[in-house]
């Protein structure tokens, strides 16, 4: 995975709230095993902490954690795509700019004005439109405030307690499928989630696989969507090693993946996610394909 060196990254894309504080509270999520166990049934790359039962809030809803960061370390460190080659907080800008430029043109081809978002990079916990979230909740998407919530420590917990492979393109993965939440904000489809059951053939896990698919779509334009700055791709290289890495990735927050390794039992009727396989195959198809039409997981 490789950006262009000389291209120009819009860091005005990601809100970098790093170091901040929440004020006078505790965790979105209890511990202990029923705060585990409900962690498990719902949190890897899906929407808002509201959406899955787990927001308790410590704080007014909406506000951002801690005073604003007048020295945003991605204002100041991500200038260039050469800087998204060699930091990991400049690489998730770098994406978050391909993403977005690329739904930006998939609505202009349909005659629509993409509405973007931005991606919040916070440490430990941050106050959304959607409650109070701890960083054990994952990587999401607020539908509330459309925007994007990430801490970067979720990447190392990937790799080493959940046994993805890890890489760039595995992060690249986590952004696209968050964004891809945001697309199906944008056009409804979120609102087949309020029902709130679980199962293998549940509207929750069909919304989780369509994100998967859409990331692959990104995937599959990702080296040809033109940056409107430049006119020039901003990813100027994407090799079969990366998308066995964004492949293992989506494995290793299948529903039966994570049930086996914690529970000890998979239980298909609670999944909220889909299985590895399910998550595979739906990536694959939106980066085969490159079509947002082929990604109609509810067909």
């Amino acid at each position: 995975m490789q950006f262009d060196d000389d291209a120009d990254l819009d860091t005005s894309q990601v809100q970098d709230e790093r170091g901040g504080r929440i004020p006078g509270g505790g965790l979105t999520v209890g511990g202990g095993v029923v705060g585990l166990l409900a962690l498990l049934a719902g949190l890897f790359f899906g929407i808002g902490p509201e959406e899955l039962g787990l927001s308790s809030g410590s704080g007014p809803s909406g506000t951002s954690s801690g005073s604003p960061r007048t020295d945003s370390q991605v204002a100041q460190s991500c200038k260039k795509g050469r800087d998204a080659n060699t930091r990991e907080d400049c690489r998730i800008v770098g994406v978050v700019n391909s993403v977005q430029s690329f739904w930006k043109q998939e609505y202009a081809r349909g005659g629509r004005a993409y509405d973007p978002a931005p991606t919040k990079l916070f440490t430990d916990r941050t106050n959304t439109a959607c409650g109070t979230a701890s960083s054990a909740v994952g990587p999401f998407y607020c539908p509330g405030d459309h925007k994007v919530y990430l801490d970067l420590g979720f990447f190392k917990e990937l790799t080493d307690k959940f046994g993805a492979r890890g890489g760039p393109f595995a992060q690249a993965y986590v952004v696209a499928h968050e964004y891809g939440h945001h697309i199906q904000n944008l056009t409804g489809t979120l609102a087949r989630t309020q029902d709130r059951r679980t199962g293998e053939s549940s509207n929750s896990v069909k919304v989780e696989l369509q994100a998967d698919c859409y990331a692959g779509v990104w995937a599959h334009h990702a080296t040809t969507t033109p940056d409107p700055a430049t006119g020039r791709p901003l990813l100027k290289q994407l090799t079969q090693q990366d998308i066995a890495d964004g492949l293992s990735a989506a494995a290793a927050v299948g529903d039966d993946r994570i049930q086996e390794k914690f529970q000890g039992q998979v239980t298909p009727e609670s999944w909220t996610h889909g299985s590895a396989a399910q998550r595979q195959q739906w990536f694959t198809t939106g980066y085969r394909t490159g079509s947002v039409v082929a990604c109609n997981t509810f067909g």
